[in-house]
């Protein structure tokens, strides 16, 4: 089941020793990570300061883009729950003013959704 929820794009909860391995490089000073998840590719990650989205592009995935998000410039979020048929939750993003979200990610049902969503309202507000 965990392949088949990364193939439909849904992210799975990624431990904090392999996150601190990978990219650790990327931290200021004081700066920890505190939750992560991966989809396919692709990771994204919420410190202590930031989220931090890390998009692997190109077929050998050598090209790598890393978009910081200081939890100041979040306007808003919503977290779109897991039905009976709909097997993925949904969280959105706003960054400052804009009408659509910036961000956008799934979650397969593994991922408690309402503490991801917990963890950010601590952060934004």
């Amino acid at each position: 089941m965990g392949l088949f929820n990364q193939l439909m794009g849904n992210a799975s909860k990624v431990s904090l020793e392999k996150l601190n391995e990978k990219y650790g490089r990327l931290l200021v000073a004081d700066e920890i990570i505190e939750l992560g998840f991966q989809l396919l590719r692709d990771t994204f990650m919420f410190t202590n300061k930031r989220l931090i989205l890390i998009d692997v592009q190109g077929l050998t995935g050598s090209k790598v883009e890393y978009l910081s998000m200081p939890y100041k410039n979040i306007s808003r979020f919503s977290l779109e729950t897991a039905g009976t048929f709909d097997l993925d939750a949904e969280l959105k993003i706003w960054i400052s003013s804009e009408n659509l979200p910036s961000v956008s990610k799934k979650f397969n049902k593994s991922v408690d959704v309402y503490e991801v969503q917990k963890y950010l309202a601590q952060k934004v507000m």
